[in-house]
C-alpha cells in the first residue's frame, strides 16, 4: 500500500493511502467510568474543535511506553485526583473509516483520593451527575459528549439496572431545547 504523509502534527498525522484514502493516524486513548450509587463522574472542559464545553468521562492519550491500564490510572489521577481498581470493559475505534485511534474504556471501582493535577493546558471542572439524567441530557443535546463516553454510560445503565428510569424519564413532557448552540452554529456554519 502506497503511503504519503500530508501533514505531521503533535498528536495526529494525515496520510493518503494508495492515492485515494485520507487517513488520520492518532495515538490510542483511554477513558474511565467511575460510578457512585446513581451518580457518574465526569469532567467539563472546553473543546475548541466544537466550540463548546463538553461533559465527558475522564480521558486522555496513552503516552509512549504506557499500557492502556497505566494511562487510565494516570488520567484518572490527573483529572479527578482519584485512584481505583481498573477493569477494562471495552475498546472501540473512534471512527474506523478514517482514523486509527482506539479508545480503551475502563471502569474504576473502590476509588480513593490520590494526588494528581491536570496538564497546564487543561481547563477541567470535575462534575458528578445523576447517571439517568446525564443519559437523557445527552439524548436531547443539552450535554455534548464523546462517543466512548456514551458507550460507557450505556454499559453503566445496563449493569446497574437503571434503564427503567431512562424509559420513565423519556415519557415526561419535553423540556426546553438546549440554550447553547451547536459547535457548527458557533462557527457560523449551517447544520
Amino acid at each position: 500500500m502506497k503511503r504519503e504523509v500530508l501533514y505531521q502534527g503533535a498528536i495526529v498525522d494525515l496520510l493518503k493511502l494508495d492515492d485515494h484514502w485520507e487517513v488520520i493516524e492518532h495515538s490510542d486513548a483511554v477513558c474511565v467510568l467511575v460510578l457512585e450509587g446513581k451518580r457518574v463522574l465526569g469532567v467539563e472542559q472546553p473543546r475548541p474543535a466544537l466550540g463548546v464545553r463538553t461533559w465527558e468521562l475522564p480521558a486522555g492519550l496513552i503516552d509512549p511506553g504506557e499500557t492502556p491500564k497505566q494511562a487510565a490510572a494516570r488520567e484518572l489521577a490527573e483529572e479527578t485526583q482519584l485512584a481505583g481498581e481498573l477493569t477494562l470493559i471495552s475498546q472501540v475505534y473512534s471512527s474506523p473509516g478514517f482514523c486509527t485511534e482506539r479508545v480503551y474504556i475502563f471502569q474504576a471501582e473502590n476509588t480513593i483520593p490520590t494526588t494528581g493535577q491536570p496538564e497546564d493546558s487543561e481547563d477541567i471542572t470535575i462534575v458528578w451527575r445523576d447517571l439517568v439524567d446525564t443519559w437523557c441530557d445527552i439524548r436531547v443535546g443539552r450535554i455534548v459528549t464523546s462517543a466512548h463516553t456514551g458507550l460507557a454510560l450505556s454499559y453503566a445503565l445496563s449493569h446497574t439496572a437503571q434503564w427503567q428510569r431512562v424509559h420513565e424519564k423519556l415519557q415526561e413532557p419535553p423540556s426546553e431545547p438546549p440554550s447553547e448552540p451547536s459547535g457548527q452554529e458557533q462557527r457560523g456554519e449551517t447544520p
